[in-house]
C-alpha cells in the first residue's frame, strides 16, 4: 500500500513538472517602452489624467517570431512596469505622490494594469505594482492605449518626461 501512495506522489510531481517545463517553453515576453510627459501646469493633490498614448502592437510578427499565432495565446499579463524621468535628468520622484497606469482598445473597456499608492522620496526609478488583469485581447488586437492617472505632492516648475518600460508574460497553448 505504501508503495502505491509513493508511486502516486511520484507520478503527480512528476506530471507538475513536466506541466511547468511546458509553459516555460511555450512563454514568452513582449517588452514596450513609451514616455509620457507631466506638464508643470499640472495641478497638485488628486489623481488627474495625462494625455494617453497609442501602442502598436505588431502582435502578428511577434506571435510569429515566437512560433505561435493569437488563437493559441492563453494569458497575458503585465510583469514588470518601471518609470525611469529622461528630462531633466537630476530630477527624481519627490514631486509624485501617486500614479496609475490604464489600457485600453476599440474593442475592450479601460482596465487599470499598474499602480504606486505611496511614491518613495527621492527614487530616480520606480516600480509599479501590476494588478494581474488579464490583457489577451489588448495585445492581440491591432493597437492598444495606455492612461496614465497621477497626484503630485508638490509643483514642478518644468516639463518632466518619463519613460515607462512594460514587459508582458504571454504564455500560449502547444497547438
Amino acid at each position: 500500500m505504501k508503495r502505491i501512495a509513493l508511486s502516486f506522489v511520484l507520478l503527480v510531481a512528476l506530471v507538475t513538472v513536466a506541466c511547468e517545463k511546458i509553459d516555460d517553453l511555450l512563454t514568452f515576453y513582449i517588452d514596450e517602452d513609451e514616455t509620457f510627459t507631466i506638464d508643470s501646469s499640472f495641478p497638485i493633490g488628486r489623481l488627474v489624467p495625462i494625455t494617453p498614448f497609442t501602442v502598436p502592437t505588431n502582435s502578428e510578427e511577434t506571435f510569429k517570431n515566437n512560433q505561435t499565432r493569437a488563437e493559441l495565446v492563453k494569458d497575458v499579463s503585465l510583469n514588470k512596469l518601471t518609470l525611469v524621468i529622461t528630462d531633466p535628468q537630476q530630477q527624481n520622484f519627490d514631486f509624485l505622490d501617486e500614479i496609475e497606469l490604464y489600457i485600453s482598445s476599440e474593442n475592450q473597456p479601460e482596465v487599470k494594469i499598474a499602480f504606486l499608492e505611496e511614491v518613495p522620496m527621492g527614487a530616480t526609478q520606480l516600480e509599479l505594482k501590476s494588478t494581474n488583469a488579464k490583457l489577451d485581447e489588448y495585445i492581440k488586437g491591432e493597437s492598444y492605449t495606455i492612461r496614465t492617472k497621477a497626484a503630485l505632492r508638490k509643483p514642478v516648475s518644468q516639463d518632466i518626461t518619463i519613460k515607462a518600460d512594460m514587459r508582458f508574460k504571454v504564455t500560449a497553448d502547444p497547438l
